[in-house]
């Protein structure tokens, strides 16, 4: 979340009751991430957020709003999108693609103890089953072929152990990606982004998975690996944390059981959602762009995710887990 446009008071108010949603009261830039700009909307009926897609085009939208939607109908607590007297869900302001949303309930937890993890991965699990039936089709537009076609741009501002490693790792994945145990991973919606700052908690009850602009069809693991290299590692030094992970994974399977081909994979899939956010931080930390209350990620931290998850490949799973 970012400033990158902004938006006129009256511009909102407009929208805001073009849709229903109540007079405008308050409007607020949104700081933290990268991608869309957005604002905390108050009404006299309740609390939105209203987003303008800075890269998404109108095209790509329809699946991420409808996502939700389908989600949120199935009892998944996101985000639902309002529309408007046609049923769109997709929304023009200031000449961007724009969508409003229900502000959920709660805050994120930043240090998470082991039975946060455990709530992540019960919602994750019920969030995959409930997309299974969801007809749209979109791929992860963060996945392989964005990080073959991004490494050569980050690569000139690597130093020599950094683009070594880079590359190696790069064609490690694209092995994996070519094999017939990776074509035999399960597949379906998954959010790809799921970091603590991504999810809320009211008390101790998990309120809120939100930020779905990164969400695209691509294997459930993948999902799973991205949530344990933010929820089950040591922040610091970038080290699994295995009581997190094991609640995690626990919770997890205790909705849906992980495939032979899943727990083969599942090293591998860590090293993948390591790199895949090494890459990208790097992107938008040597080629930013401009945004008011912009704070680019220090890539840093994921390249040392990665060397740890490349170093120590072997990854236990509890024996609840494996049962």
């Amino acid at each position: 979340m970012a400033v990158f446009t902004p938006v006129p008071f009256d511009t909102a108010r407009n929208l805001l009751l073009r849709l229903g949603l109540g007079e405008l009261q308050n409007l607020e830039g949104i700081e933290g991430g990268i991608e869309n700009t957005n604002y905390f909307a108050t009404t006299d009926q309740g609390a939105w957020v209203l987003t303008l897609f800075e890269r998404l085009t109108a095209e790509q939208l329809p699946f991420y709003l409808r996502l939700m939607k389908h989600l949120a109908q199935r009892g998944i607590p996101v985000p639902e999108p309002a529309a408007d007297a046609r049923g769109q869900l997709l929304h023009s302001v200031c000449g961007k693609p724009a969508a409003v949303v229900n502000r959920l309930a709660g805050k994120s937890v930043l240090v998470p103890e082991p039975q946060h993890c455990a709530a992540v991965g019960d919602m994750l699990a019920r969030m995959h089953l409930a997309g299974r039936d969801f007809e749209l089709r979109q791929p992860n537009l963060r996945g392989l072929p964005w990080w073959n076609e991004t490494a050569p741009l980050v690569l000139p501002h690597l130093d020599e152990a950094q683009a070594a490693l880079l590359r190696e790792e790069l064609a490690y994945q694209n092995h994996i990606a070519a094999s017939s145990r990776y074509a035999a991973l399960p597949r379906g919606p998954i959010h790809a982004d799921l970091f603590r700052d991504n999810v809320l908690f009211d008390g101790d009850r998990l309120s809120g998975f939100f930020d779905f602009y990164f969400a695209g069809v691509d294997t459930w693991l993948f999902d799973l690996a991205v949530c344990l290299n933010d929820w089950a590692i040591d922040w610091h030094a970038g080290r699994h944390d295995p009581l997190r992970a094991a609640a995690m994974l626990d919770a997890y399977q205790a909705v849906r059981p992980l495939e032979a081909a899943e727990r083969q994979l599942l090293p591998a899939m860590l090293r993948a959602g390591a790199l895949r956010f090494w890459i990208s931080r790097l992107w938008d930390w040597y080629l930013p762009r401009e945004a008011r209350m912009l704070k680019p990620h220090d890539p840093a931290h994921f390249e040392r995710v990665l060397r740890e998850r490349a170093t120590h490949p072997a990854f236990i799973l509890s024996e609840s887990a494996t049962a």
